[in-house]
C-alpha cells in the first residue's frame, strides 16, 4: 500500500513541476532536441551498460567465463529492467542475472557469487565516482555559496554509504546468507524456502569467501572497470545540457552526474523514483546555475533514457527466458 501511495505521489510532484514551470516553455525546450540528437544521448548509455557487463565478467567464476560478452549483456540488461521497475532497493533483478546464468551452465553457487560481488564492486565505484563529484562540486560552486550546506549533507549521507559497504563486505567475508539465516532464526521466523536451500546458500557464502581471498586483483579491477562505467553516465549530463543550449565544462558535467547518482539512489524506495528523482535533479542544476525549464527537461530526457532501456530490457528478457522459466 506504502508503495502505491509513494508512486501516486511522485506522479503528483512530477506533475506539479510540470505544471508550475509550464509545458509550452518544457515543449520550447525539449524541441531543440531531434531524433538524431536523441540517439546522439543515448550513446554514453550504451557505453555503461557494456563497460558494467565487462566488470561483471571480470568477477565470475570458471563456468562463467564461457558465456559469451554479448549474452552476458543481454542478462545483465534483462536483470536491469527488473531493478527499474520495481521498489526493491535496484536489487530485485539480482536473482534473475543468478537464474539465467543457470540456463548457461554457470552453477547457480557460482552465478549468485558473481552477482553479490559485481554489485559490491559496482557500488563501490559508484561512491568514489559521488565523492569525486562532491569534491568538484566544492570546488567549482565554491565555500560561500547556498549550496554547500546540501552538498555538506550529501557528504555526510555518502559517509554512512561508505561505512555500510564496509559492513557488507565484512559480512560477505563472514557469510552472507548464513548471517541472514541466522538472523531469521533469532527472529523466531521459520521461512521454509530459506530453510530447504540452507546447503546452497552454504555453498554461495563460500564461493563468495573463496573469491575475496584468491582474487583481490579481479575485485579491484572490476571496481575499476565500473568506475569508468559511472564516468560514461558524464557524457551522458554533457550531452544533454549541450544539447540544450547551456554551457557546460566536463568537470562540472562529472559533478553534475555524480550527485545526480546520489539523488537517484537516494529515492530507491518510490517506485521508479518518480516525482522525486526528477525535483532532485531540476534542483541540482539550479544549483550550477540552469533555469527551472532547463533543469526540468533535463529530467525529462534521462526519463526517456530510462524507458527506452526498459523497453530493450524486456526484449533481452523474452530472449533469455524464451527457453521457459521453472521454480527453481
Amino acid at each position: 500500500m506504502l508503495r502505491y501511495f509513494l508512486l501516486v505521489l511522485g506522479l503528483a510532484v512530477l506533475g506539479f513541476l510540470v505544471w508550475h514551470i509550464g509545458p509550452g516553455n518544457i515543449y520550447d525546450a525539449a524541441s531543440q532536441v531531434g531524433p538524431v540528437t536523441l540517439l546522439i544521448i543515448l550513446i554514453p548509455s550504451v557505453l555503461m551498460y557494456a563497460i558494467e557487463a565487462y566488470g561483471w565478467k571480470i568477477v565470475l567464476g570458471p563456468s562463467g567465463k564461457a558465456v559469451p560478452f554479448g549474452r552476458l549483456l543481454t542478462i545483465r540488461t534483462a536483470g536491469e529492467v527488473v531493478n527499474m521497475t520495481t521498489p526493491t532497493a535496484y536489487l530485485g533483478g539480482e536473482p534473475l542475472k543468478a537464474y539465467l546464468l543457470n540456463k548457461y551452465k554457470v552453477p547457480i553457487a557460482e552465478g549468485a557469487a558473481s552477482v553479490v560481488i559485481a554489485k559490491t564492486t559496482l557500488t563501490i565505484a559508484e561512491v568514489c565516482f559521488i565523492l569525486m563529484g562532491i569534491a568538484l562540486a566544492f570546488l567549482l560552486l565554491g565555500t560561500g555559496n547556498s549550496a554547500v550546506q546540501t552538498i555538506t549533507a550529501a557528504l555526510v549521507s555518502v559517509g554512512l554509504l561508505v561505512c555500510s559497504i564496509v559492513g557488507f563486505v565484512f559480512i560477505q567475508h563472514r557469510g552472507l546468507f548464513v548471517s541472514i539465516l541466522s538472523l531469521v532464526k533469532k527472529l523466531g521466523l521459520r521461512i521454509r524456502a530459506l530453510q530447504e536451500q540452507e546447503e546452497h546458500l552454504r555453498s554461495i557464502d563460500q564461493t563468495i569467501r573463496n573469491f575475496y581471498d584468491h582474487h583481490r586483483k579481479a575485485f579491484l579491477a572490476s571496481v575499476g572497470v565500473c568506475f569508468v562505467g559511472w564516468l560514461a553516465e558524464s557524457l551522458e549530463v554533457f550531452g544533454i545540457i549541450y544539447f540544450l543550449g547551456g554551457s557546460v565544462s566536463f568537470l562540472a558535467a562529472i559533478s553534475i552526474g555524480a550527485l545526480a547518482a546520489f539523488i537517484k539512489g537516494g529515492s530507491f524506495f518510490i517506485p521508479g523514483s518518480l516525482g522525486a528523482q526528477d525535483a532532485g535533479y531540476m534542483l541540482l542544476l539550479q544549483t550550477f546555475g540552469y533555469n527551472d525549464v532547463t533543469g526540468i527537461t533535463f529530467a525529462l530526457l534521462r526519463r526517456f533514457r530510462e524507458l527506452v532501456w526498459i523497453a530493450i530490457g524486456l526484449l533481452c528478457l523474452a530472449m533469455v527466458g524464451k527457453g521457459g522459466m521453472n521454480q527453481n
